[in-house]
């Protein structure tokens, strides 16, 4: 089932988010304290814009912090960092624009490539000491040089990410006994004397960032940031690793007493000649890779430099706009791991029209039995490209795109076994989803339903509504509805209308989860004011309405816990979630109901629910751990997944989560300690940064993890070792 409104692919969500002036395009990363969107402005000039996490906005220490960073940023924008366009550190939500520098991080960089080359870090050294030179001049004191704030480009290290910089004659101090920074790169001073810090705490910062630079890890390294910290203060650095000629300049830079370090320009005095003479870094990553042999589509691009296509900016808004909700539109719902098979894929592209392919053989069962390795396959081979939605189920692997009315993929090999061509006008299909005696459906958002053959894609019935309609599978029949009082349902072998009636009770009812083992679909109703909801349960083969009731409150159906209560979120202003409403099993009048806070309102893109606990994900890349069963609601653990614009979150076997970020990383986390243990590479379109309105959450089934990307692809990966991928 879709996504909670405003999230999905519905008119309401395809609007786009704005800051101030400008259109967010895309999510380009996300951290702690903020998303960073790509943007254009109104001559198209590619910008970054930072927003801040909507918890944060409301916090007056945070957005105090926000406009320093904001004047900091100003002060230094030159050669060696992003130029600030814009900013509005008042905003609803804060934001500020500088100027999109395409470039891995130095920390993405290492990470993929290993250590720099000799020269390489070199050029690293006087760059970074060009930088802090000017840093410096411009009254700035950065107090967070680290590989993941250094940005490396044809013309060399760009520092970014000033959110914790103090100019030397600012006001706002570092609070007593709150150590502000990253402590594998943080100098001594930053534990002992915070209050003191000065320009020689960024070149002690350089020294570390050059250490990991040359040997893939730190001159101070442990699991624990106590150890590190003692480390930094009382112990000698390790360099191993570091090139003989650079390691005496580099153990001046880590000296324990600031005035013993050398100045950005000493630096750079006893770097000559050797850097003065090189050409800018060029990321060994820019290069495209050719595909392994047997795969198809097009190769992985990482050339991030390469121009995208932007759109004029609406006229404009300040702060974020939350578009408004139609209330005679359906109202979409968060997809439930039970659900996997229901995630829409909304993108901003046409896709060019593909020729049909006839049926090939599917892997045998014997080759199924072998050790499974992972692959990636390009869907489309013309056309600009987006994410595939899919579904899996008994073995089979089925795709749709716009252009693509249905595909059926091997999901040992990833060979397209046959394909089936829609309309490339239409919009971007929802999942496929399964119906009857092996048939599978595939529909445009505002699309008939059409069914398919899965074994050879011929076509099958046609449902088709004089108004576009939503559709939930539920067991041997089909629901739809047209969210202004239309519903009915179709026999899902045959596509024969069921029955078309009102809903005893209901005006414009919404069809939400069903649930397997009652056999029973949930259906609701909001009051046009968003004070109460009626939530019920129907037949899905007769339409029988089997019980209702009243509940307070802007309600949306999620799904059911393992003892089979219902979850609904509790919306404040149509758009976050404040709390959860449960309804105890059977959901009659006799059934328990209450509600239990969250710690803060959720943007929420999903959840997925084991037992009694329920993993949020919001839109930002948070992932909450909620356990439902404590009597006023508990959080076992919160998690910062450095991702946006991510799909519905999905479980796996054992302590298994995943999810799809916008820019094509597949990201696996382990719920018993609320940790990220694995993540794929971006798959971007075509090497450029898209905008999807949704991504598609992932498929796990068995040994292997099913992923699309925004490059056009499906891929598989082994869900029994993530840390490789």
């Amino acid at each position: 089932m879709p996504p909670l409104r405003g999230t999905g692919a519905d008119r309401e969500a395809e609007e786009p988010e704005y800051a101030g002036d400008y259109r967010l395009q895309a999510c380009l990363g996300a951290g702690g304290m903020g998303v960073v969107h790509l943007a254009a402005s109104a001559s198209g000039l590619r910008l970054a814009v930072k927003v801040v996490h909507a918890r944060y906005a409301e916090d007056p220490e945070f957005r105090a912090r926000f406009r320093q960073e904001v004047a900091a940023a100003r002060r230094v924008s030159g050669a060696f960092t992003a130029p600030v366009v814009d900013a509005d550190p008042d905003a609803v939500r804060p934001w500020m624009a500088t100027l999109y520098v395409p470039g891995p991080t130095l920390a993405d960089q290492v990470k993929r490539n290993g250590p720099l080359s000799p020269a390489e870090l070199r050029r690293l050294t006087a760059g970074l000491a060009e930088a802090l030179r000017d840093i410096h001049r411009a009254g700035v004191v950065h107090r967070d040089l680290k590989p993941s704030n250094v940005l490396l480009t044809d013309t060399g290290p760009k520092v970014i990410d000033f959110g914790i910089s103090r100019p030397v004659d600012s006001d706002l101090h570092t609070e007593t006994g709150k150590l502000i920074g990253s402590p594998p790169f943080m100098a001594p001073e930053q534990f002992q004397r915070p209050r003191e810090v000065g320009p020689a705490a960024d070149v002690f910062a350089l020294g570390s960032v050059l250490v990991h630079a040359a040997t893939g890890h730190g001159p101070f390294d442990s699991d624990s940031p106590y150890i590190v910290a003692y480390q930094v203060v009382h112990d000698e650095p390790d360099l191993t690793g570091v090139p003989a000629d650079l390691a005496p300049l580099v153990a001046r830079c880590l000296a324990k007493e600031p005035v013993e370090r050398p100045t950005p320009d000493q630096i750079m005095q006893a770097l000559l000649p050797p850097s003065y003479a090189a050409e800018a870094f060029i990321p060994a990553q820019r290069r495209r890779p050719a595909l392994p042999e047997g795969e198809s589509g097009p190769a992985p691009a990482w050339d991030a430099d390469t121009p995208v296509r932007v759109t004029a900016p609406a006229p404009r808004r300040r702060g974020l706009r939350v578009p408004p909700r139609p209330r005679i539109r359906p109202r979409p719902t968060i997809a439930v791991a039970a659900a996997l098979a229901l995630t829409a894929a909304g993108v901003y592209a046409a896709l060019s029209r593909p020729a049909d392919r006839g049926p090939e053989t599917p892997t045998s069962p014997a080759e199924v039995a072998t050790s499974f390795t992972g692959w990636h396959t390009g869907l489309q081979k013309h056309g600009p490209s987006a994410a595939p939605a899919c579904s899996h189920d008994a073995g089979a692997l089925y795709c749709v795109a716009r252009g693509i009315g249905l595909a059926r993929l091997d999901p040992v090999t990833g060979r397209i076994l046959w394909s089936r061509t829609a309309p490339v006008e239409q919009e971007t299909p929802d999942a496929p989803v399964f119906l009857a005696d092996g048939l599978v459906g595939a529909a445009a958002p505002t699309g008939p339903l059409r069914a398919y053959a899965g074994g050879d894609g011929a076509p099958g019935w046609t449902a088709r509504g004089k108004l576009p309609e939503v559709h939930r599978p539920a067991g041997s029949a089909v629901v739809l509805s047209d969210g202004v009082g239309g519903i009915r349902a179709v026999d899902a072998r045959s596509g024969k209308e069921l029955w078309r009636h009102g809903l005893t009770g209901f005006g414009v009812p919404l069809p939400g989860p069903y649930d397997a083992p009652s056999g029973l679909l949930t259906v609701s109703e909001n009051s046009f004011d968003g004070t109460h909801t009626r939530v019920g349960a129907i037949r899905p083969g007769t339409g029988e309405v089997v019980w209702q009731r009243n509940l307070d409150g802007d309600l949306d159906p999620l799904g059911r816990t393992g003892d089979g209560t219902l979850v609904l979120a509790s919306l404040y202003q149509s758009s976050l979630v404040e709390s959860l409403v449960l309804v105890g099993p059977g959901g009659g009048d006799d059934a328990p109901v209450r509600t239990v806070s969250l710690p803060y309102r959720i943007d929420l893109r999903g959840i997925a629910v084991r037992g009694a606990v329920v993993h949020l994900l919001d839109a930002e890349g948070h992932l909450t751990a909620f356990d439902t069963a404590a009597p006023k609601g508990r959080v076992l653990w919160d998690l910062e997944t450095a991702a946006g614009n991510v799909s519905a979150p999905v479980l796996g076997d054992g302590d298994r989560l995943y999810f799809s970020a916008g820019d094509g990383r597949l990201i696996a986390v382990d719920t018993a300690r609320g940790a990220v243990i694995g993540q794929t590479r971006p798959r971007l379109q075509n090497g450029r940064l898209g905008y999807a309105s949704l991504v598609p959450a992932p498929l796990v089934a068995g040994d292997r993890v099913f992923g699309t990307a925004p490059d056009g692809s499906v891929f598989a990966v082994d869900a029994r070792d993530p840390a490789s991928w």
